[in-house]
Protein backbone atom coordinates (compact mmCIF):
# COMPACT_ATOMS: atom_id res chain seq x y z
CA UNK A 1 0.00 0.00 0.00
CA UNK A 2 1.45 3.38 -1.39
CA UNK A 3 1.88 6.27 1.99
CA UNK A 4 1.20 9.57 1.64
CA UNK A 5 2.81 12.33 3.68
CA UNK A 6 -0.23 14.99 4.17
CA UNK A 7 0.22 18.49 5.56
CA UNK A 8 -2.91 19.67 7.46
CA UNK A 9 -3.35 23.29 8.78
CA UNK A 10 -6.08 24.51 10.70
CA UNK A 11 -6.30 28.15 11.54
CA UNK A 12 -8.75 28.94 14.26
CA UNK A 13 -9.95 31.83 15.92
CA UNK A 14 -6.86 31.68 18.95
CA UNK A 15 -4.99 29.23 17.90
CA UNK A 16 -3.26 27.63 14.92
CA UNK A 17 -2.93 23.57 14.38
CA UNK A 18 -0.96 21.83 12.04
CA UNK A 19 0.37 18.61 11.77
CA UNK A 20 2.31 15.91 9.21
CA UNK A 21 -0.06 12.58 8.65
CA UNK A 22 1.30 9.33 7.08
CA UNK A 23 -1.77 8.58 5.24
CA UNK A 24 -4.10 8.37 8.61
CA UNK A 25 -1.56 8.70 11.70
CA UNK A 26 0.27 11.35 12.94
CA UNK A 27 4.12 12.12 12.50
CA UNK A 28 3.85 15.13 13.98
CA UNK A 29 0.89 17.63 15.01
CA UNK A 30 1.33 20.88 17.36
CA UNK A 31 -0.54 23.92 18.56
CA UNK A 32 -0.43 27.09 19.38
CA UNK A 33 -2.39 29.77 21.58
CA UNK A 34 -2.43 33.05 20.35
CA UNK A 35 -3.34 35.49 22.42
CA UNK A 36 -5.76 38.76 21.75
CA UNK A 37 -3.29 41.54 21.93
CA UNK A 38 -0.96 39.55 19.18
CA UNK A 39 -4.02 38.80 17.09
CA UNK A 40 -5.40 42.12 17.05
CA UNK A 41 -1.96 43.62 16.51
CA UNK A 42 -2.04 42.55 12.80
CA UNK A 43 -4.84 44.97 12.29
CA UNK A 44 -7.40 42.03 10.38
CA UNK A 45 -7.52 38.30 9.33
CA UNK A 46 -5.28 38.67 6.30
CA UNK A 47 -2.18 40.10 8.09
CA UNK A 48 -2.57 37.02 10.08
CA UNK A 49 -1.18 35.09 6.99
CA UNK A 50 2.49 35.32 7.44
CA UNK A 51 2.71 35.22 10.94
CA UNK A 52 0.59 31.62 10.96
CA UNK A 53 1.96 30.57 7.78
CA UNK A 54 5.63 30.38 9.80
CA UNK A 55 4.64 28.59 12.66
CA UNK A 56 3.32 25.91 9.60
CA UNK A 57 6.51 26.19 7.77
CA UNK A 58 8.86 25.81 11.43
CA UNK A 59 6.30 22.63 12.38
CA UNK A 60 7.65 21.16 8.82
CA UNK A 61 11.38 21.95 9.80
CA UNK A 62 11.25 20.19 13.04
CA UNK A 63 9.74 17.54 11.52
CA UNK A 64 12.49 16.82 9.39
CA UNK A 65 10.57 16.41 6.50
CA UNK A 66 11.49 18.51 3.44
CA UNK A 67 8.43 20.11 1.13
CA UNK A 68 9.44 17.90 -1.93
CA UNK A 69 8.58 15.00 0.48
CA UNK A 70 5.16 16.42 0.75
CA UNK A 71 2.17 14.39 -1.34
CA UNK A 72 -0.48 16.85 -0.68
CA UNK A 73 -1.51 19.92 1.53
CA UNK A 74 -4.95 20.42 2.81
CA UNK A 75 -6.07 23.63 4.81
CA UNK A 76 -9.30 24.02 6.96
CA UNK A 77 -12.01 25.71 4.64
CA UNK A 78 -12.53 29.13 4.79
CA UNK A 79 -15.85 31.03 4.74
CA UNK A 80 -16.04 31.07 0.65
CA UNK A 81 -19.43 31.19 -1.80
CA UNK A 82 -21.95 28.48 -0.32
CA UNK A 83 -20.79 25.23 -1.93
CA UNK A 84 -22.13 21.91 -1.86
CA UNK A 85 -20.24 19.05 0.75
CA UNK A 86 -17.18 17.65 -0.32
CA UNK A 87 -13.65 17.98 -1.34
CA UNK A 88 -12.11 20.72 -2.97
CA UNK A 89 -9.01 22.00 -5.07
CA UNK A 90 -7.91 25.26 -3.94
CA UNK A 91 -7.77 27.38 -6.37
CA UNK A 92 -6.46 30.93 -7.05
CA UNK A 93 -10.78 31.79 -6.93
CA UNK A 94 -11.15 30.28 -3.52
CA UNK A 95 -8.20 31.99 -2.60
CA UNK A 96 -9.18 35.34 -2.98
CA UNK A 97 -12.54 34.62 -2.06
CA UNK A 98 -11.31 33.46 1.45
CA UNK A 99 -8.30 35.70 2.17
CA UNK A 100 -10.69 39.47 1.07
CA UNK A 101 -13.65 38.65 3.22
CA UNK A 102 -16.90 38.82 0.39
CA UNK A 103 -18.51 36.22 2.81
CA UNK A 104 -17.14 37.01 6.33
CA UNK A 105 -13.96 37.57 8.62
CA UNK A 106 -12.74 33.88 10.09
CA UNK A 107 -9.11 32.86 10.63
CA UNK A 108 -10.01 29.61 9.24
CA UNK A 109 -10.01 32.24 5.34
CA UNK A 110 -6.35 31.46 6.16
CA UNK A 111 -6.64 27.50 5.51
CA UNK A 112 -6.90 27.67 2.14
CA UNK A 113 -4.92 30.54 1.46
CA UNK A 114 -1.27 29.07 3.75
CA UNK A 115 -2.19 25.79 1.93
CA UNK A 116 -2.18 26.52 -1.20
CA UNK A 117 1.09 28.80 -0.98
CA UNK A 118 3.25 25.65 0.58
CA UNK A 119 1.38 23.49 -2.05
CA UNK A 120 2.62 26.07 -4.49
CA UNK A 121 6.30 25.90 -3.44
CA UNK A 122 6.30 22.31 -2.91
CA UNK A 123 4.84 21.47 -6.52
CA UNK A 124 1.82 19.75 -5.47
CA UNK A 125 -1.94 20.08 -5.02
CA UNK A 126 -3.94 21.62 -2.37
CA UNK A 127 -7.13 20.20 -0.91
CA UNK A 128 -9.70 21.87 1.21
CA UNK A 129 -12.63 19.99 2.87
CA UNK A 130 -16.41 20.93 4.18
CA UNK A 131 -15.74 24.32 4.92
CA UNK A 132 -17.95 26.09 7.51
CA UNK A 133 -20.48 27.65 4.15
CA UNK A 134 -20.97 24.32 2.46
CA UNK A 135 -24.71 24.25 1.97
CA UNK A 136 -26.70 21.12 1.13
CA UNK A 137 -30.10 22.46 2.56
CA UNK A 138 -33.24 22.15 0.68
CA UNK A 139 -34.89 25.73 -0.02
CA UNK A 140 -38.02 24.49 2.03
CA UNK A 141 -35.39 24.81 5.32
CA UNK A 142 -33.92 28.41 4.02
CA UNK A 143 -37.27 29.59 4.19
CA UNK A 144 -38.02 32.11 7.09
CA UNK A 145 -41.18 34.15 7.79
CA UNK A 146 -39.34 37.52 6.42
CA UNK A 147 -38.44 37.31 2.54
CA UNK A 148 -35.25 39.55 3.47
CA UNK A 149 -34.12 36.81 5.86
CA UNK A 150 -33.15 33.18 4.93
CA UNK A 151 -31.76 30.96 7.44
CA UNK A 152 -27.98 30.35 6.51
CA UNK A 153 -26.13 27.22 6.39
CA UNK A 154 -22.82 28.08 8.36
CA UNK A 155 -21.80 25.31 10.84
CA UNK A 156 -18.98 23.15 12.26
CA UNK A 157 -19.34 21.15 8.98
CA UNK A 158 -15.75 19.72 8.76
CA UNK A 159 -15.88 18.20 12.56
CA UNK A 160 -19.79 17.06 11.73
CA UNK A 161 -18.76 14.72 8.96
CA UNK A 162 -15.81 13.08 9.60
CA UNK A 163 -17.37 12.49 13.06
CA UNK A 164 -20.79 11.16 11.35
CA UNK A 165 -17.96 9.05 9.14
CA UNK A 166 -16.57 8.01 11.56
CA UNK A 167 -19.08 6.05 13.34
CA UNK A 168 -20.79 4.79 9.93
CA UNK A 169 -17.50 3.30 9.60
CA UNK A 170 -17.63 1.47 13.17
CA UNK A 171 -21.22 0.29 12.35
CA UNK A 172 -20.00 -1.26 9.24
CA UNK A 173 -22.97 0.96 7.22
CA UNK A 174 -22.11 3.23 4.40
CA UNK A 175 -22.59 7.45 5.72
CA UNK A 176 -24.84 7.36 2.31
CA UNK A 177 -27.00 4.84 3.92
CA UNK A 178 -27.53 6.03 7.16
CA UNK A 179 -29.66 9.25 9.30
CA UNK A 180 -27.68 10.77 12.09
CA UNK A 181 -28.46 14.04 14.30
CA UNK A 182 -24.64 15.50 15.01
CA UNK A 183 -24.23 17.86 17.75
CA UNK A 184 -21.21 20.17 17.79
CA UNK A 185 -20.59 21.83 21.01
CA UNK A 186 -18.20 24.18 21.49
CA UNK A 187 -17.81 28.05 21.47
CA UNK A 188 -20.77 28.15 19.11
CA UNK A 189 -23.11 24.87 18.68
CA UNK A 190 -24.56 23.82 15.47
CA UNK A 191 -26.79 20.73 15.51
CA UNK A 192 -26.82 19.04 11.87
CA UNK A 193 -29.14 16.61 10.31
CA UNK A 194 -27.53 14.18 8.16
CA UNK A 195 -29.90 12.19 5.76
CA UNK A 196 -28.10 9.81 3.14
CA UNK A 197 -24.39 11.75 3.38
CA UNK A 198 -25.99 15.40 3.07
CA UNK A 199 -26.29 18.08 5.83
CA UNK A 200 -29.92 18.86 5.01
CA UNK A 201 -31.14 20.94 7.82
CA UNK A 202 -28.63 22.74 10.20
CA UNK A 203 -28.40 26.07 12.19
CA UNK A 204 -26.51 28.72 11.76
CA UNK A 205 -23.64 28.42 14.22
CA UNK A 206 -21.52 31.02 13.71
CA UNK A 207 -24.39 34.01 14.49
CA UNK A 208 -26.02 32.69 17.27
CA UNK A 209 -29.30 31.06 15.29
CA UNK A 210 -30.03 27.52 17.64
CA UNK A 211 -29.45 26.63 21.21
CA UNK A 212 -27.41 29.50 22.96
CA UNK A 213 -23.57 28.28 24.12
CA UNK A 214 -20.73 29.52 26.22
CA UNK A 215 -20.54 32.83 24.11
CA UNK A 216 -23.45 33.26 21.37
CA UNK A 217 -26.71 34.21 22.09
CA UNK A 218 -28.90 31.37 20.11
CA UNK A 219 -32.03 31.84 18.80
CA UNK A 220 -34.02 34.66 20.75
CA UNK A 221 -37.49 36.14 21.30
CA UNK A 222 -37.46 38.52 18.10
CA UNK A 223 -39.85 41.52 19.17
CA UNK A 224 -37.13 41.64 22.41
CA UNK A 225 -34.77 41.48 20.62
CA UNK A 226 -35.88 44.22 17.77
CA UNK A 227 -36.70 46.26 21.08
CA UNK A 228 -33.34 46.13 22.76
CA UNK A 229 -31.89 46.82 19.35
CA UNK A 230 -33.69 50.30 19.27
CA UNK A 231 -33.86 50.96 23.12
CA UNK A 232 -30.22 53.32 22.31
CA UNK A 233 -28.08 51.76 24.81
CA UNK A 234 -26.16 49.66 22.22
CA UNK A 235 -24.42 50.47 19.25
CA UNK A 236 -24.54 47.37 15.75
CA UNK A 237 -20.96 46.48 16.64
CA UNK A 238 -21.90 45.77 20.57
CA UNK A 239 -25.17 44.21 19.57
CA UNK A 240 -23.58 41.85 17.54
CA UNK A 241 -20.76 41.55 20.18
CA UNK A 242 -23.53 40.61 22.47
CA UNK A 243 -25.14 37.36 20.30
CA UNK A 244 -21.40 36.58 19.00
CA UNK A 245 -18.41 36.55 21.24
CA UNK A 246 -20.28 37.94 24.36
CA UNK A 247 -23.55 36.25 25.07
CA UNK A 248 -24.37 32.99 26.25
CA UNK A 249 -23.19 31.37 29.29
CA UNK A 250 -20.47 34.83 28.98
CA UNK A 251 -23.06 37.04 29.48
CA UNK A 252 -24.29 35.90 32.89
CA UNK A 253 -20.73 34.65 34.79
CA UNK A 254 -18.48 36.16 32.84
CA UNK A 255 -16.67 33.53 31.03
CA UNK A 256 -16.68 31.13 28.45
CA UNK A 257 -14.54 28.38 29.60
CA UNK A 258 -17.13 25.17 30.30
CA UNK A 259 -14.01 23.65 32.40
CA UNK A 260 -14.49 26.18 34.60
CA UNK A 261 -17.88 26.02 34.91
CA UNK A 262 -18.29 22.55 35.55
CA UNK A 263 -15.47 23.27 37.94
CA UNK A 264 -18.27 25.80 39.63
CA UNK A 265 -21.12 22.93 38.76
CA UNK A 266 -19.29 20.19 40.78
CA UNK A 267 -18.36 22.76 43.75
CA UNK A 268 -21.97 23.25 43.99
CA UNK A 269 -22.35 26.84 42.52
CA UNK A 270 -26.10 27.20 41.60
CA UNK A 271 -25.96 29.69 38.68
CA UNK A 272 -23.34 27.53 37.51
CA UNK A 273 -25.39 24.78 37.56
CA UNK A 274 -28.31 26.37 36.08
CA UNK A 275 -26.53 27.96 33.23
CA UNK A 276 -24.90 24.70 31.88
CA UNK A 277 -28.71 23.02 32.40
CA UNK A 278 -30.15 25.39 30.31
CA UNK A 279 -27.47 25.35 27.76
CA UNK A 280 -28.01 20.94 27.67
CA UNK A 281 -31.79 21.84 27.72
CA UNK A 282 -31.60 23.59 24.76
CA UNK A 283 -29.83 21.50 22.73
CA UNK A 284 -31.66 18.63 23.90
CA UNK A 285 -34.86 20.64 22.66
CA UNK A 286 -33.16 21.49 19.21
CA UNK A 287 -32.13 17.45 18.70
CA UNK A 288 -35.77 16.89 18.78
CA UNK A 289 -36.75 19.31 16.70
CA UNK A 290 -34.40 18.29 14.42
CA UNK A 291 -35.57 14.43 14.98
CA UNK A 292 -38.59 15.72 13.48
CA UNK A 293 -36.49 16.50 10.08
CA UNK A 294 -36.04 13.01 9.70
CA UNK A 295 -39.17 11.79 10.37
CA UNK A 296 -38.63 10.35 13.47
CA UNK A 297 -35.96 7.56 11.73
CA UNK A 298 -32.48 8.35 13.35
CA UNK A 299 -29.93 5.82 13.65
CA UNK A 300 -28.23 7.59 16.46
CA UNK A 301 -27.21 11.27 18.00
CA UNK A 302 -23.59 12.22 17.86
CA UNK A 303 -22.21 14.55 20.25
CA UNK A 304 -18.90 16.06 19.83
CA UNK A 305 -16.85 19.06 19.98
CA UNK A 306 -14.68 20.22 23.28
CA UNK A 307 -18.02 20.23 25.47
CA UNK A 308 -19.10 16.55 24.61
CA UNK A 309 -16.08 15.99 27.71
CA UNK A 310 -18.58 17.41 30.04
CA UNK A 311 -20.05 14.81 31.95
CA UNK A 312 -22.78 17.10 33.37
CA UNK A 313 -23.79 18.27 30.02
CA UNK A 314 -24.00 14.88 28.22
CA UNK A 315 -25.88 13.22 30.53
CA UNK A 316 -28.36 15.91 30.35
CA UNK A 317 -28.56 15.89 27.02
CA UNK A 318 -28.75 11.87 26.97
CA UNK A 319 -31.82 12.04 29.21
CA UNK A 320 -33.67 14.32 26.83
CA UNK A 321 -33.21 12.77 24.16
CA UNK A 322 -32.49 8.98 24.43
CA UNK A 323 -35.76 7.63 23.63
CA UNK A 324 -35.37 8.88 19.96
CA UNK A 325 -32.13 7.25 18.80
CA UNK A 326 -28.42 5.85 20.53
CA UNK A 327 -26.54 8.79 21.66
CA UNK A 328 -23.07 8.49 21.47
CA UNK A 329 -20.17 10.40 22.72
CA UNK A 330 -17.21 11.05 20.44
CA UNK A 331 -15.35 14.24 22.10
CA UNK A 332 -13.21 16.80 20.46
CA UNK A 333 -13.15 19.05 17.42
CA UNK A 334 -11.14 16.27 15.57
CA UNK A 335 -10.00 19.10 12.61
CA UNK A 336 -6.61 17.79 12.07
CA UNK A 337 -7.85 13.96 11.70
CA UNK A 338 -10.65 15.52 9.77
CA UNK A 339 -8.45 16.95 7.04
CA UNK A 340 -6.24 14.44 6.73
CA UNK A 341 -8.94 11.74 6.57
CA UNK A 342 -10.48 13.63 3.43
CA UNK A 343 -6.62 14.50 1.77
CA UNK A 344 -5.93 10.54 2.49
CA UNK A 345 -9.89 9.36 0.55
CA UNK A 346 -8.52 12.09 -2.46
CA UNK A 347 -4.91 10.35 -3.21
CA UNK A 348 -6.62 7.06 -2.25
CA UNK A 349 -9.19 7.56 -5.59
CA UNK A 350 -12.24 7.02 -2.84
CA UNK A 351 -13.38 10.17 -3.21
CA UNK A 352 -12.97 12.77 -6.17
CA UNK A 353 -12.34 15.88 -5.70
CA UNK A 354 -14.44 19.08 -6.82
CA UNK A 355 -13.63 22.21 -8.88
CA UNK A 356 -14.42 25.28 -6.51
Amino acid sequence: MKEYKILVIDPGSTSTKCGIYLNETPIITKSIKHTLDELTSFNGIPNQKEFRKKFVMDTIAESGIGLNELDVVIGRGGLVKKISSGVYEINPKMVKDALYDPYGQHACNLGPTIAYEIAQEAGIKAYTADPATMNDMPEVAQLTGLPEIRRVSTFHALNQRAMARKYAEQQGIPYKEMNLIVAHMGGGISIGVHKNGQVIDVNNGLDGDGPFSPERAGSLPSMQMAELCYSGKYTLREMTNKIAGEGGIFAYIGTNDMLEVERRCLNGDEDAMLLSDAMSYNIGKWIGASAAVLHGKVDAIILTGGIAYDKLVCDYITKMVSFIAPVVIMPGENELEALAMNAYRVMTGKIEPKVY
